[in-house]
């Protein structure tokens, strides 16, 4: 019989390829959506979709005892619900830490005999590196300067609570790809002849490409190794003019190019969180987002990761970014 893995967040960008991958090794897999979820990534007749309230703790111990007992027990649990943009910062913690929370109490207080829980969480967990652009490694001192990473931090803490509970911890750094709405801006200002760039400093990046993810995420989920953490990228340093630079060649596109100071976008969105918090909401735009998108130093060391799967990763930049680019040519999104 094939094993069975429930992803929770399976509806969106990387939760989808996270649910293929199960797929092709083999699982037999459930996508874990609320009811409101699109299932346009999720047609394929053998993905079992499952709706969950990961906000109730007390609805998610009922709604899985009662699959528990109707179907089995789940083998693996990849936890990828959560949100990276939010109107309050108070939703990051209500979404990203407390569901967790409450998925990883319910299956405490189930005592359910899972052989892995593997916890999606993020390179903002860490925070930037520093100005000398060493590398962020696994041992580096986690110091978030957002709500965002704060609220993925709060729950990687959480989790390694429970000597007992057999965890892995990932955190991917930017991840794109297709069906991802984040970089597609960016390639559709490209598109247009326009190429925009937050602060005038040298900045590097790491990137992981979302099949390569998806791969390492179930591979790492149906692995011997538990209790342990792992920082995701492509190994590869970018610096951040280097989307737009494969970009243009791939779209065969000249652009003017727009270097815009930080402290000024900073001022824009200083003065639109203030607009905002007369109705006690935070914008997508904040002045913590911006010291994040423009912090220098993003590069990361994923070779632990590598090296304990005995793989390497398939996609870079170029090829990763022209398999992207073609997809939202083929759906019209550019």
């Amino acid at each position: 019989m094939k094993e069975k893995i429930l992803i929770t967040g399976a509806s969106g960008f990387i939760g989808s390829f996270l649910v293929e991958a199960a797929l092709q090794q083999g699982f037999e897999v459930y996508a874990g959506i609320r009811k409101t979820s699109s299932r346009t990534y999720l047609q394929q007749p053998n993905i079992h979709c499952i709706e969950l309230n990961l906000s109730s703790k007390e609805g998610l111990f009922q709604s899985i005892k009662n699959f528990s007992e109707q179907n089995g027990n789940f083998s693996y649990i990849i936890h990828n619900a959560g949100i990276t943009q939010a109107r309050k910062k108070t939703d990051f913690f209500s979404i990203n830490f407390e569901c967790t929370k409450n998925i990883i109490d319910a299956l405490v207080e189930l005592n359910m005999p899972i052989k892995k829980f593997v916890l999606i969480s993020s390179l903002a967990a860490y925070g930037p590196g520093n100005k000398n652009f060493t590398p962020i490694n696994i041992n580096h001192l986690q110091n978030p300067i957002t709500a965002y990473g704060k609220s993925k931090l709060a729950a990687e803490k959480y989790l390694q609570s429970f000597q007992n509970f057999p965890y892995i911890i990932i955190n991917p750094t930017a991840v794109y790809g297709p069906r991802d709405k984040d970089f597609l801006q960016f390639i559709q200002l490209i598109n247009k002849g326009i190429e925009p760039y937050i602060g005038l400093n040298k900045q590097m990046i790491s990137l992981i490409y979302v099949k390569d993810l998806a791969n390492v995420v179930i591979q790492l989920g149906s692995s011997a190794l538990i209790h342990k953490s792992y920082i995701v990228s492509d190994g590869r340093s970018y610096n951040k003019e280097a989307l737009g630079q494969y970009t243009k060649k791939i779209l065969n596109k000249k652009t003017v190019k727009i270097k815009i100071p930080s402290f000024f976008i900073q001022a824009i969105a200083f003065i639109i969180e203030l607009l905002y918090s007369l109705f006690g909401k935070s914008p997508f735009l904040t002045t913590e987002k911006i010291n994040e998108i423009s912090s220098t130093n993003w590069l990361c060391n994923s070779a632990a990761v590598w090296h304990d799967l005995a793989i390497e990763p398939t996609y870079f930049l170029e090829n990763g970014l022209n398999e992207t680019i073609q997809w939202y040519k083929e759906n019209n999104w550019i």
